[in-house]
C-alpha cells in the first residue's frame, strides 16, 4: 500500500522565532528546536508539545488530515490546549483534493477565500485572501517569515498550512485584524525516498511534480522538490498558468542536539491573467444607462469569454534562501535562529475593463450581437518586494513552586523593501473594442513603457516578544504574550502632476513626473494576548482569550499614499483590532478526532471615514465582526478521515459611513455563513473514495457610483469527489471531479459590480502518483 506519512507532529522541530541583520549572523551557530511543556519530560503534555520528524509507515489506512502542533514555537501547546481558533491544513488533505495553490487549499478553512475581484477597473492578483471580512493578503508567512507580493503561491514544497484566526500581532507583528496564514516548508528526512506525480485535466491542465530525499551518512540528508506546470483554467478561455520551480534543501545534524537546515526556493511564472467577465445578465443587473433600459434585459455573457488581449501577461520570479540553526541545550531548553533573504518580482499587464455606459456601445440596440465593450483600462504592475530577516527564539520549561512554565522569548530584526514602477500607454495607441458576446483576444499593438512615476518604501523593524504558559495543576492554565515592534518606514515617490491626488502642474505640462510623497514614520507597535484555559478532563479544554493587533499605514504593501481617503496615508495612526473569543476543544475517539467550537468578536478601530458635514477624512470609524466557528478534523475510524468547518460572520460598520452598495452597514465581500467539508474512506481493496462540499452565503459588494450593477452575489453550494486506487506498489491513480453538478456561481465580484469571477464549472483531473 502507499506509504502514509504521520503528521501528528510537523516535519521538523518547532521553528523558533527569527531575526534579521548581518550583525546577528554569527549567532547562527547556536539555534535550536523549541520544547515547551511541563518540566516532566514524560508527561503527556510534554510529549505532545515536542516536535518530531515525520515517520513513514506502510498501513492500509486512510489519510490523516490532523496535525497537533502549530509550527511556530510561539505556540507552546498542542492545538487542544491552545486558546485560539487555529486550523491546520495538512498535505494529506490538500493533495487528496488536488489543490495546487494556497487559495485552493484555503477552501478548507470556512470563510477564508478570494471574494473581492478588485477596485473598479483593476483586478486583484495573486493570493487576494479575505478572512472574517478583512483583507489578509498582507498577512501571509512562510516558516514564520512574512512573504510579501501579490503572487499566486504553489504548494509543491509545502507540508502544511496554518490558519490562525483573530489578531496575531503578538505572534507576527503587523497583521490583518482577523488573522494570519503560515505555510510550512518541507524539510529533509533521514530516509531514501523518491516520489513524483503526473497530472492531466480539463482545459489541458498539465502538471508534474517530483520529490527526491536522500540520506547523506548518519546525520545529514538532501531533499529536492520540483514543479513544472502548463495549464489552462477550466471554464475560462485563454487564461493560463505556467510555472516551474525547484526547492533544494540540506540538513545536517539530524538526530543530534544541533541541527542545521539550508533551504532554497526558485519559482518562475509566466501566466495569462484573468480579468473576469461582465455581470450583464446576472440576477440584479440593470442597465448602466437610463437612456438604454433594454441593456438591463440582455442575455448573460458566456462565462468562458476572455476580454483581454494577446499582450496580457503576469511574469513572476520568486527567490528565497533560508538558514535555520537550532540547538537543544537539554530536554527543557532550546535555541533557534533563522535567517531569510527573499525576493519577488512581478511584471503584469491585464486588459481590464469597466462596463459602464460610456464603455458599453450598442450600435444596434435591438441586436446584442453588435454590442461592444471598450478595452480602455490597461492594468499595469511592475513591482518588487525584498526581505532580509534574522529571528532568534529561546524556549524554556521550568517551575516556580507549584506552577509549571512553558516560556518562549525572542527577538527579530527585519528589513523589508517594496518598489513600484509606474507603467502607462505611450502616445495615442489603444486596443480595439471587444465584441461583448464574441470577444476576439488575438489583438495587440498597445505601446507602453515607464511613465516616470515610481514609489519605493523600506521598513526596518526591531521586535522583541515573550510568551508564557503557566499551568496550575492539571486543570488550569494561563497563556500570556507581549510583543513590541519598533519600526521605521521611509517612502519616496515620483508622481505625474495633474493626476488624481497628485501635485498640481503649475507651468509644467500635465503628466510631467514631479516629486511625490516623501515620508518617514517612526513608531512602536505594542501588542498582547491573554488566555485562560480550564481542562475538565485530559481530552478537553474550555477557554477564554483576548488578543490585540495593529497595522500601520502601508502595513500591507509598504507603499504609502498621499490620498486623504487612503488608509496608507502616513499621517494616520495604526489600525487597531481586538478579539474576544470563548471556546472549547475536545479530543474524541481515542485522540483520533479533534472537535472545536468558538464564539468570537473582533472590534476594529481607527478606520478611515469621511465626515458628511465637512467632507474631511477622520479615523473615527469602527467595524465589528462576530460569530461562531465550528471545526472537526481527524479520523472517525482507521480507514475513514474527515475535515469539516462552519462559521458565521456578522460583519458590520458600527461607526462611520456604510460601505455596502445597498446602503446597509454590512461589510462587503463577506458571506454571512460558510461551510466546508471533506471526507474519504479507504477500502480494504486499496480503493479510496471521497468527496466534499463547500457553501458560501450571499455577499454584498462595495459602494460607489456604479449604475445598474448587482448589489450582491448569491449563495452557492459546490460538490467535489475523488477516487484513487493502487495499480501496483509504486503507482496510484487518482481522479478528482470538481463541481459535480456544474453549478454556475459568482466566486468574486469587483467594487463597482461591473465584473465578476465565475466559479470553476464541472472539471476533472487525473493524477498518477509514483513512489520509489
Amino acid at each position: 500500500m502507499a506509504g502514509i506519512t504521520s503528521r501528528k507532529h510537523p516535519t521538523r522541530p518547532i521553528p523558533l522565532a527569527r531575526t534579521t541583520a548581518a550583525g546577528l549572523l554569527a549567532g547562527l551557530a547556536f539555534a535550536l528546536p523549541a520544547h515547551a511543556g511541563n518540566t516532566d519530560p514524560a508527561a503527556p503534555q510534554v510529549r505532545d508539545a515536542k516536535r518530531l520528524p515525520s515517520v513513514e509507515v506502510s498501513a492500509a489506512a486512510g489519510a490523516d488530515y490532523r496535525a497537533d502542533m502549530v509550527d511556530s514555537p510561539k505556540f507552546t501547546q498542542p492545538l487542544l490546549d491552545t486558546p485560539q481558533t487555529v486550523s491546520i491544513i495538512t498535505r494529506d488533505l490538500f493533495q487528496q483534493q488536488g489543490a495546487t495553490t494556497l487559495t485552493e487549499a484555503l477552501r478548507n478553512s470556512p470563510g477564508v477565500g478570494t471574494f473581492y475581484a478588485g477596485e473598479n477597473g483593476t483586478t486583484t492578483t495573486g493570493d487576494g485572501v479575505s478572512m472574517r471580512g478583512f483583507d489578509a493578503s498582507g498577512s501571509i508567512f512562510v516558516d514564520g517569515v512574512r512573504d510579501l507580493g501579490s503572487i499566486s503561491r504553489d504548494l509543491f514544497n509545502i507540508e502544511q498550512i496554518e490558519v490562525t484566526k483573530g489578531p496575531d500581532g503578538t505572534e507576527y507583528g503587523r497583521t490583518a485584524p482577523t488573522g494570519a496564514i503560515n505555510m510550512v516548508s518541507r524539510q529533509p528526512l533521514l530516509a531514501d525516498e523518491a516520489s513524483a506525480s503526473v497530472a492531466y485535466g480539463s482545459r489541458q491542465q498539465q502538471r508534474v511534480t517530483a520529490d527526491l530525499n536522500r540520506r547523506l551518512g548518519t546525520q545529514a540528508a538532501f531533499r529536492l522538490d520540483a514543479i513544472g506546470q502548463d495549464s489552462g483554467v477550466p471554464g475560462r478561455d485563454r487564461v493560463r498558468n505556467r510555472r516551474w520551480g525547484v526547492a533544494p534543501s540540506l540538513a545536517f545534524g539530524l538526530g543530534t542536539p544541533t541541527q542545521v537546515y539550508l533551504d532554497a526556493l526558485h519559482v518562475k511564472q509566466n501566466n495569462v491573467p484573468d480579468g473576469g467577465i461582465p455581470t450583464i445578465g446576472l440576477p440584479g443587473y440593470g442597465s448602466p444607462d437610463p437612456a438604454r433600459p433594454q441593456v438591463g434585459a440582455a442575455p448573460r455573457v458566456d462565462s468562458e469569454n476572455f476580454y483581454g488581449t494577446a499582450q496580457d501577461h503576469d511574469h513572476v520570479t520568486a527567490d528565497m534562501l533560508t538558514l535555520i540553526v537550532q540547538h537543544e541545550l537539554d530536554a527543557d531548553h532550546a535555541l533557534r535562529n533563522t535567517t531569510r533573504w527573499g525576493r519577488t518580482r512581478q511584471q503584469y499587464l491585464l486588459t481590464s475593463f469597466l462596463a459602464n455606459a460610456a464603455n458599453l456601445a450598442t450600435p444596434e440596440l435591438a441586436d446584442s450581437s453588435t454590442w461592444t465593450l471598450a478595452r480602455s483600462n490597461p492594468n499595469f504592475k511592475h513591482q518588487s518586494n525584498r526581505i532580509l530577516t534574522n529571528q532568534t527564539n529561546f524556549t524554556a520549561n521550568f517551575a516556580t513552586g507549584a506552577v509549571a512554565h512553558n516560556l518562549s522569548a525572542g527577538a527579530e530584526l527585519t528589513e523589508e523593501k517594496a518598489t513600484n514602477v509606474g507603467i502607462a500607454p505611450l502616445g495615442s495607441s489603444t486596443w480595439p473594442a471587444a465584441n461583448l458576446y464574441h470577444p476576439e483576444p488575438r489583438v495587440g499593438g498597445l505601446l507602453y513603457g515607464p511613465s516616470g512615476a515610481w514609489g519605493s518604501g523600506t521598513t526596518d523593524t526591531v521586535a522583541a516578544y515573550l510568551f508564557d504558559t503557566l499551568k496550575f495543576g492539571e486543570r488550569w492554565q494561563i497563556t500570556a504574550g507581549l510583543r513590541a515592534d519598533r519600526y521605521t518606514t521611509r517612502f519616496h515617490s515620483m508622481a505625474l502632476c495633474g493626476a488624481r491626488n497628485a501635485p498640481a502642474c503649475g507651468a509644467l505640462p500635465a503628466g510631467t513626473p514631479v516629486q511625490g510623497l516623501a515620508a518617514r514614520i517612526v513608531d512602536t507597535l505594542p501588542n498582547g494576548k491573554l488566555g485562560v484555559l480550564y481542562k475538565p478532563t485530559a481530552n478537553g479544554s474550555i477557554y477564554a482569550n483576548y488578543a490585540l493587533s495593529q497595522e500601520p499605514p502601508g502595513g500591507g504593501t509598504l507603499l504609502l499614499s498621499s490620498s486623504p481617503s487612503s488608509a496608507d496615508n502616513p499621517v494616520l495612526e495604526p489600525q487597531k483590532a481586538s478579539t474576544t473569543e470563548v471556546g472549547t476543544k475536545w479530543d474524541l475517539l481515542d485522540q483520533r478526532l479533534l472537535f472545536t467550537a468558538a464564539l468570537y468578536r473582533t472590534l476594529v478601530r481607527n478606520e478611515l471615514t469621511r465626515d458628511p458635514v465637512d467632507q474631511q477624512y477622520y479615523q473615527t470609524g469602527r467595524k465589528r465582526v462576530q460569530g461562531v466557528e465550528l471545526g472537526l478534523v481527524g479520523r472517525l475510524t482507521d480507514a475513514w478521515s474527515a475535515s469539516a468547518g462552519f462559521t458565521t460572520m456578522d460583519a458590520t460598520v458600527t461607526s462611520g459611513k456604510a460601505v455596502s452598495n445597498d446602503g446597509s452597514r454590512d461589510l462587503a465581500y463577506t458571506p454571512r455563513s460558510a461551510f466546508t467539508a471533506w471526507t474519504a474512506y479507504h477500502l480494504p481493496s486499496g480503493l479510496t473514495l471521497g468527496g466534499g462540499a463547500r457553501y458560501a452565503g450571499a455577499m454584498k459588494r462595495g459602494s460607489d457610483g456604479a449604475i445598474g450593477t448587482p448589489a450582491a452575489t448569491g449563495a452557492y453550494w459546490v460538490f467535489d469527489a475523488v477516487a484513487s486506487c493502487p495499480l501496483n506498489s509504486h503507482v496510484d491513480l487518482q481522479l478528482n471531479l470538481y463541481n459535480l453538478f456544474d453549478k454556475h456561481y459568482v466566486a468574486a465580484i469587483n467594487k463597482s459590480g461591473y465584473r465578476y469571477m465565475p466559479g470553476t464549472p464541472r472539471a476533472a483531473m487525473l493524477t498518477a502518483n509514483i513512489r520509489f
